[in-house]
């Protein structure tokens, strides 16, 4: 391929708090998400931020609201636990065209690496049309974790964090091609489906 150039990426962020929404704290999720994947990509990224409040219909609105706009992906952080306010998996299941099981699952292998409440998470991932949607822990550094994946003292992964698929799934529902920071975290793909640089 002699085209050099990284395709461009529109991505949905949203932190779903009812304080930080309200203006009570300063939200951290989005600064986070937002952190975290500018280090990660090589694509042009151009963010989706939204703030809103644990209201179930207003997040699967703002859900579809993004993939309309073009998100090829969205990723949500807050509102995955047990609490009765906490309805993001539900809000994000209500738009699924598809379930993809295997990212939540992951994620708490991850987080039960450091905190055993790690089984009271509830994130979900979806596809709705051209865009994959998934639900993130709350807290940044949990995020980062999630994303990211574990390593060892001498920097070698020991766990691999959920991003490693992401730009492979992407590709699968006909979005743009993600290309990773290596030194950040390393995308997966068949050799078949490994752009040539």
């Amino acid at each position: 391929m002699t085209d050099h150039s990284f395709d461009a990426i529109k991505i949905g962020i949203v932190s779903v708090s009812d304080r930080a929404s309200t203006g009570v704290y300063e939200d951290k999720g989005l600064p986070a998400l937002q952190d975290w994947l500018t280090r990660a990509l090589n694509n042009p990224v151009s963010f989706e931020p939204r703030l809103i409040a644990d209201e179930q219909a207003h997040i699967s609105a703002t859900l579809i609201e993004l993939v309309d706009a073009g998100c090829s992906l969205i990723l949500t952080t807050g509102g995955t636990g047990p609490a009765l306010r906490d309805v993001t998996p539900e809000a994000t299941l209500a738009v699924a065209d598809k379930e993809m099981p295997g990212f939540g699952e992951q994620m708490r292998q991850i987080s039960l690496k450091f905190v055993p409440t790690a089984i009271l998470s509830r994130q979900v991932a979806v596809v709705r049309g051209r865009s994959l949607i998934i639900n993130l822990p709350g807290q940044p550094k949990s995020i980062a974790e999630t994303l990211e994946g574990l390593k060892d003292a001498n920097g070698e992964q020991v766990v691999d964090g959920i991003f490693a698929a992401v730009p492979y799934c992407v590709d699968l529902i006909g979005g743009p091609y993600m290309e990773t920071r290596n030194e950040v975290c390393k995308a997966f793909r068949p050799k078949a489906a490994t752009r040539q640089r």
